[in-house]
């Protein structure tokens, strides 16, 4: 009984490093930039001096009113600084395997109002996901998980106001991260070879 407890043991820690996956996204957590040497408030930064994004200007908060980052220390606004005129849009290409099951997960609020919202696509060969984000609520985070399979070597995902389009206020995000998922019948396999093998052992 204790070896199959064991191997039961064995296979959960197996599983937990096999779904434990690095995020494919860089700066998720929009981290990699420190505010103010770490001194709290918000700064705004084009996007090609904040790891891993492109696209439009991004801010960039540790402190707002009642509502913290979702994770560490910081969080970015994509209703940012002035720009072109146009909606912002905020972007980053990470490599996919074709066939390939990933989850792409983040955290967003409103800043001003229960009316502000953004669209949120997956590009690959084709459209994987094009989903309007408008239910978000002033001083608190919702979160949005979504499960895709990949059809190319490579996969953007993007992030585009809408309302307010091009206001300055709007649209907080944070923790954006997209890791791939081990085949459903994975994890059982494995799962019942460790249990067979303590089995073998028993009988020994």
């Amino acid at each position: 009984m204790k070896l199959l407890t064991k191997i039961a043991s064995g296979a959960a820690a197996i599983a937990l490093s096999m779904t434990a996956n690095a995020s494919l996204i860089v700066n998720g957590g929009f981290e990699d930039t420190d505010v103010n040497g770490g001194n709290g408030g918000w700064e705004w930064y084009d996007s090609s001096n904040v790891d891993g994004w492109e696209g439009s200007n991004i801010e960039i908060w540790q402190d707002f009113g009642n509502i913290g980052p979702y994770e560490g220390n910081q969080h970015a606004e994509l209703n940012a600084h002035p720009g072109s005129g146009d909606a912002f849009s905020i972007f980053q290409t990470f490599a996919t395997d074709p066939g390939q099951v990933y989850e792409l997960f983040f955290a967003y609020g409103a800043r001003r109002n229960d009316d502000e919202s953004f669209q949120v696509q997956l590009t690959g060969a084709g459209s994987l996901l094009d989903r309007l984000r408008d239910d978000h609520t002033v001083n608190n985070w919702s979160t949005f998980t979504y499960v895709f399979t990949a059809d190319s070597t490579s996969t953007t995902l993007t992030f585009t106001s809408v309302t307010p389009r091009d206001g300055t206020v709007g649209n907080f995000l944070d923790g954006v991260s997209v890791v791939s998922v081990p085949a459903p019948g994975t994890l059982l396999l494995l799962g019942g070879a460790l249990i067979g093998l303590g089995l073998r052992r028993r009988k020994v």
